[in-house]
């Protein structure tokens, strides 16, 4: 072992004890009741910093959540870094479905369990675990940027960019909140699909009324918004929407029966849509209706009910245009609700799509880098979800190089119950991640 992953090893306990600590703030950024939480989780951040030794951090916030940039000044004639990771979390989902208490870091079987101990609180260990390792002297320069509603799907991001530009310039960004190819493996994500939301509503009636006096002739809501859902895809299960993009991209060799096991589809239950698993992963559109508000079964009467409610997500496909598929999306649920039922919709967050690219001398590095501390080179994926400071970041700094990376791994739940960290692996992004900057100041 080098002397210098002695030092990222020696820190380990003490990241993760810090990371328990963090684990605990319930940081959910999607509700306002959390909105202290997500503040004292920014303040833990900042004080995390100062106490490694960085000695310029502040507290931002344009119109959203606080972020916190910390700032490390380059030694002259190295490059600058900058560090992504976000401390916001999602909704546990009720705590019925975990095995531990979600706010609280448990550790088992050499994983540690806890809503936001690998999305993204573990990457922002990461760079903890770096900074330290260098005594908060780091041989390049580094910039910290620590987001509070990523999860929310970032909308202050771009007025951040542009009013703290000149804190935020760098020559390297490093984003840790992808996903690896598998335990031991590690991956960089050359490919991110967008995101675009849609709220739509459809209503028949005027107030609520018996359905038996009125049922088979006037039509209920909840049936209504069912047959527009269904319109969404064909047969086959691939996207019926008309103008969403398609792409094309490198392959990995991703079964069925991987896939199978790793997203927990049941027994018997086909698989949706056309193409290879990761071209439909990674470079076709897909969508998905997350959320329904209708009339709960507890409270149900036999009433024909006026309105009902959906939130409709659109994963958009690498090359797409965000902002013309969200509409195309709306037009689709205006166009094709049956019975002539009166519909509006609202769209929601949008964010970019993003190609990256794994060429030039700092992209070397780091795949030297990750390879030395993993043991194995790491693979270049795509990814299905949606990272949208990526484009942002690549569109703010022209020419800065944007490496996707991770410590999460397809077995970690992110979003979903007993999201987990594997520490193994944990520990090796730590050691990559320090051996990059060393050989970025060596270069």
């Amino acid at each position: 072992m080098s002397e210098l992953e002695a030092a990222v090893e020696r820190e380990i306990p003490g990241v993760i004890a810090d990371l328990e600590r963090l684990v605990a703030i319930p940081s959910v950024s999607a509700d306002p009741a959390h909105d202290a939480d997500v503040q004292r989780c920014a303040e833990e951040v900042a004080a995390l910093l100062q106490a490694a030794g960085c000695p310029e951090v502040e507290i931002v916030s344009e119109g959203g959540k606080p972020a916190v940039i910390g700032r490390c000044p380059a030694p002259e004639g190295t490059p600058t870094v900058c560090l992504y990771a976000h401390y916001d979390v999602q909704p546990t989902g009720g705590e019925q479905g975990w095995q531990t208490a979600p706010f609280t870091a448990t550790e088992r079987d050499g994983r540690l369990y806890g809503r936001g101990a690998a999305d993204d609180k573990g990457g922002l260990a990461v760079h903890l675990a770096t900074l330290r390792a260098f005594g908060g002297k780091p041989p390049v320069g580094i910039t910290f940027f620590i987001e509070g509603e990523e999860e929310v799907g970032s909308p202050s991001l771009g007025t951040i960019l542009a009013r703290h530009a000149d804190k935020l310039a760098c020559d390297l960004f490093v984003i840790t909140d992808s996903s690896n190819w598998e335990v031991g493996v590690p991956a960089f994500t050359t490919s991110l699909r967008g995101l675009a939301e849609c709220y739509v509503t459809v209503q028949t009636l005027g107030d609520p009324v018996h359905s038996g006096q009125f049922g088979g002739v006037a039509p209920d809501a909840l049936t209504a918004l069912c047959k527009l859902l269904g319109t969404l895809h064909d047969d086959r299960g691939d996207v019926a929407v008309a103008g969403l993009h398609r792409g094309t991209g490198p392959e990995l060799d991703y079964t069925e029966e991987r896939f199978g096991a790793e997203s927990g589809v049941l027994e018997g239950v086909g698989l949706i849509g056309t193409g290879s698993i990761s071209e439909r992963l990674w470079y076709a559109p897909s969508v998905s209706v997350v959320g329904l508000d209708a009339r709960p079964v507890e409270q149900a009467s036999n009433t024909l009910y006026p309105s009902a409610r959906a939130k409709v997500s659109l994963r958009v496909a690498p090359g797409g245009d965000g902002a013309a598929e969200q509409a195309a999306l709306a037009e689709h649920l205006r166009t094709h609700a049956p019975w002539g039922v009166q519909v509006s919709v609202t769209e929601g967050e949008s964010g970019p799509p993003a190609r990256l690219s794994l060429d030039g001398a700092l992209a070397e590095a780091a795949k030297a880098a990750f390879t030395e501390a993993f043991g194995v080179e790491p693979v270049p994926m795509g990814m299905g979800g949606s990272i949208p400071m990526a484009q942002e970041f690549a569109d703010a700094v022209p020419g800065a190089t944007v490496l996707v990376t991770a410590v999460c791994d397809p077995g970690s739940q992110i979003h979903g119950f007993n999201e987990s960290l594997d520490l193994g692996d944990f520990a090796k992004a730590c050691k990559a991640e320090a051996l990059l900057l060393r050989k970025l100041a060596g270069a």
